[in-house]
């Protein structure tokens, strides 16, 4: 699934970040390389990024 359409981010990209440490989305974007444009996905990638965390 699509997380960020400004970037091509999908939802496995974002919760690989988190595995690699990111708490927030602006970490997990700069670890792929990226960083937020419109800020429409911040919430989403907040969700996955929070569920990720709890399993770890």
């Amino acid at each position: 699934m699509m997380v960020c359409i400004c970037n091509a981010l999908k939802e496995r990209d974002v919760r690989e970040a988190a595995r690699q440490g990111a708490a927030c989305p602006t970490s997990a974007y700069r670890s792929l390389g990226c960083r937020t444009r419109c800020g429409q996905c911040i919430s989403f990638a907040r969700e996955i990024i929070a569920a990720e965390r709890a399993t770890a």
